[in-house]
């Protein structure tokens, strides 16, 4: 029996849609100052705190960038303390594989998917936010065979819960020469998140885009915390400090595993996706960095799920600049967020 597939066309590869739209030397050279500053804190260079912040699903140009109009404007105020590296998440995974994909999949959520139109559009929003507002963005690598459609762009990978086990995701990652941040599974199981750290750490050798590659290993790669979800459904965090502490000993049990490093997601299951719960969460891990140095330097930032207006809404309601996948916080309650973690970096 054939397989049960219609081959559509043939999409452009990423070398060649890289030549159709360029970037600048003006944004190879933003892109590369700021991939130097991220890796000198995650070597513990900068004592500066990541904030990985921006909407849930990265839906539509004019609102994002609006976001980050106004993301950078709040930035001068922080820089000294925090590096911000904007959430711009166009592939979003799906629990049961149907619904919003995201922008690569719909570059307009409410007609039919177009995943030519949609590497251009996203490719394109990438690139108008690094020469509009400086900043170089964070992405879900949901496939990892399209992460060179943006890897001149790029300065933050994370690799989800569902996503974390696949042998794929964790060699890509080992190659990608950027901060590569691993979930814990959905279940819960640190040790799967540890060993995607360590295989991503790794060198590695296999098939990429039809070609035979080796990587050096990524010593950036480390650990996302995001909360997990139990048996009946009910979700758990993972943030406090003696998960915090869990991490640590598991990282120093490891011989294969450096650079001990995590990331606190404070929505998912962290939040039960209460975005409210948010600003607690990211204060709760500020006050753990601050009661022990070994903390402090382990947790290198916090994950923020934020947009223009609260909540979230359905496709078609029409609502500007308020997501469409999970709930985010709002632009007020953002601004004073990033304010207090600045007030609380010291």
């Amino acid at each position: 029996m054939e397989m049960q597939m219609e081959f559509l066309r043939k999409l452009p590869i990423p070398q060649e849609l890289k030549r159709e739209f360029p970037i600048t030397p003006e944004i190879r050279a933003i892109k590369e100052k700021r991939d130097r500053e991220i890796e000198d804190i995650f070597y513990g260079k900068d004592s500066r705190l990541l904030l990985i912040i921006g909407p849930c699903s990265a839906d539509r140009e004019d609102a994002v960038l609006e976001y980050m109009y106004r993301l950078a404007r709040v930035n001068e105020q922080v820089k000294e303390r925090l590096f911000i590296i904007p959430r711009v998440y166009t592939n979003k995974p799906r629990t049961k594989g149907v619904g919003y994909k995201g922008m690569l999949h719909q570059p307009d959520p409410e007609k039919e998917e177009d995943m030519l139109h949609g590497i251009i559009a996203i490719r394109e929003m990438h690139t108008r936010i690094v020469r509009e507002t400086g900043f170089t963005c964070a992405e879900e690598m949901l496939y990892p065979s399209n992460h060179r459609y943006l890897s001149d762009l790029l300065s933050y990978v994370a690799v989800g819960a569902r996503s974390v086990e696949n042998q794929e995701h964790r060699i890509v990652a080992s190659g990608i020469g950027i901060p590569a941040g691993m979930k814990n599974p959905t279940g819960g199981d640190l040790n799967v998140m540890l060993n995607a750290v360590s295989a991503a750490q790794s060198p590695q050798k296999f098939i990429y885009r039809g070609w035979e590659v080796r990587t050096t290993g990524n010593p950036m790669a480390h650990c996302i915390l995001r909360g997990y979800v139990d048996r009946f459904g009910r979700s758990h965090p993972n943030y406090h400090y003696e998960d915090l502490r869990d991490v640590l000993d598991m990282y120093e049990k490891d011989a294969s595993l450096q650079n001990p490093a995590v990331i606190v997601d404070a929505n998912h299951s962290n939040s039960g996706k209460k975005y409210l719960e948010q600003i607690r969460i990211a204060s709760d891990v500020m006050h753990s960095r601050g009661v022990s140095g070994d903390i402090r330097r382990l947790v290198k930032g916090i994950m923020i799920e934020s947009y223009l207006e609260d909540g979230a809404q359905k496709i078609g309601e029409g609502v500007y600049g308020k997501s469409i996948t999970d709930p985010c916080l709002g632009w007020e309650k953002t601004e004073q967020l990033i304010l207090s973690l600045a007030d609380q970096a010291k």
